[in-house]
């Protein structure tokens, strides 16, 4: 199974919308709320080359926020991503 990290905030409904999506398919995933830690949050900047949150990891790679969390179950592609092997 998948490692699934995601990076949050305080009061933001992008992140309440990922995570949404991540339990209702009872996907387990580790919140990192970042609102009160300026370094983490610049590390995460640096990561993503974004400002925005939520950024979520799967298996330690990058795939955007909210929006690319969704287009990955439209286009049937979340599954097998959370099915793999975390290495």
């Amino acid at each position: 199974m998948a490692e699934v990290i995601v990076y949050t905030t305080d009061y933001c409904p992008y992140c309440t919308r990922a995570k949404g999506l991540l339990q209702r398919k009872k996907i387990d995933f580790v919140e990192i709320n970042v609102s009160n830690d300026p370094g983490k949050r610049a590390w995460l900047v640096e990561a993503t080359k974004r400002r925005t949150v939520p950024q979520i990891f799967i298996n330690g790679k990058a795939i955007g926020g909210s929006d690319e969390l969704h287009a990955l179950e439209r286009d049937g592609k979340l599954d097998a991503m959370i099915a793999a092997d975390h290495s």
